[in-house]
């Protein structure tokens, strides 16, 4: 283990099932058990895979916060329904994106889910703009994904089948409050589970008992977020790359649009505004590189094998092991044509790869 790490809450059950662990925003994890990646990324797409996401950060903040909350996120929080989540982002003066988030709203609070390597920026602004707000301490968060995920889930909460996707609910297990939202990083239909820090241990066995469900490590989680076209926090976004030039601008809410109801009144609106009326510099798209060596994040783009003008960089990229070949995602100006090849750079290579639709896989969440 290194030094100065943080450890989850189900670290010794993690150590126990063969996990190897790396440092991750600031955590000991997992990246994989004894099956390895692809085994694990195939085994969420067939049956359901166990993810320990403790290392998130939960946030409490109360329902009369929404319209606070409001000028730091471009998205509707006084009209989200009780029962529900929505997805988000917090934004900064320049437009850029200072992290993306989950809020479910229950009867009493709003629950957002943050991501680890951003708790300190999303903190301060909290701070600055928000009154209340009480970072959750005692919980763990699991993630169960996959297509049989409702049907290992529901042998211990009967009530998850009722749950359609960006629903929330408070249910109990042995005398225990879990809060459970249905949505999914991977793609594929699943439920993120809140869970008391006492029991999550014994939660965690009773579903890895089942012999559909296993753990998964983060380098499955990543694997299986690409192919879903999904962005990463440190990759794919920052504070220098706006929702819209990120691919997000359905993200952000009709009602705070140029032309809503409520519109502008938040961080770096001016910004977000341009880049909504066709002036973003960039655009992030999908890009599937021939051959079978993956291209990763940092790697220069080209519009021919000669050109010498770098038109942008990929963002993420790896070997998908649902398509069997590389698949990557990248930041290119926003004037390249859609069709145009495209050709990356690597150890002083050019390699040629195109263009494809986001998601490279397609999403099987439960309407």
């Amino acid at each position: 283990m290194t030094t100065g790490l943080l450890e989850l809450p189900l670290n010794g059950l993690h150590a126990e099932l063969g996990g190897k662990f790396v440092p991750f925003a600031g955590y000991s994890m997992p990246v994989q058990y004894a099956a390895g990646v692809m085994a694990e990324h195939l085994w969420t797409r067939e049956k359901a895979g166990l993810f320990d996401v403790s290392h998130m950060g939960q946030v409490r903040l109360p329902l009369d916060q929404a319209s606070a909350l409001e000028r730091i996120a471009p998205i509707e929080v006084e009209g989200l329904a009780e029962g529900r989540q929505r997805y988000g982002f917090l934004t900064n003066e320049a437009g850029g994106l200072v992290d993306d988030f989950m809020i479910a709203r229950y009867a009493d609070s709003f629950v957002i889910v943050i991501n680890a390597a951003r708790r300190a920026e999303d903190l301060a602004l909290f701070e600055k703009h928000l009154a209340g707000f009480e970072v959750i301490s005692h919980r763990a968060l699991l993630a169960l994904q996959g297509p049989l995920a409702e049907s290992a889930l529901a042998r211990l909460l009967p009530d998850v089948a009722t749950l359609r996707f960006m629903d929330v609910r408070r249910l109990t297990w042995q005398g225990s409050d879990l809060w459970l939202s249905r949505s999914g990083y991977t793609g594929e239909d699943g439920f993120e589970i809140s869970v008391p820090v006492a029991v999550c241990d014994a939660f965690a066995r009773a579903l890895l008992a089942m012999d559909e469900v296993a753990p998964i490590g983060l380098g499955a989680r990543d694997s299986l977020r690409m192919e879903a076209g999904l962005p990463l926090y440190g990759n794919d976004l920052s504070e220098t790359i706006s929702p819209v030039e990120a691919g997000l601008s359905w993200g952000i809410s009709k009602s705070r649009r140029p032309d809503g109801a409520k519109a502008g009144g938040y961080l770096g609106v001016g910004v977000i505004a341009s880049h909504l009326a066709g002036e973003a510099a960039r655009k992030r798209i999908g890009l599937v590189p021939e051959g079978r060596a993956p291209m990763r994040g940092g790697v220069p783009l080209f519009l021919s094998e000669t050109s010498q003008t770098q038109i942008g960089e990929i963002t993420s990229g790896g070997f998908s092991p649902s398509l069997g070949h590389p698949i990557a995602m990248a930041l290119v100006q926003s004037d390249t044509d859609a069709d145009a090849p495209i050709w990356g750079e690597l150890r002083g290579k050019r390699h040629p790869m195109r263009q494809v639709d986001l998601p490279f896989f397609k999403t099987s969440y439960k309407r």
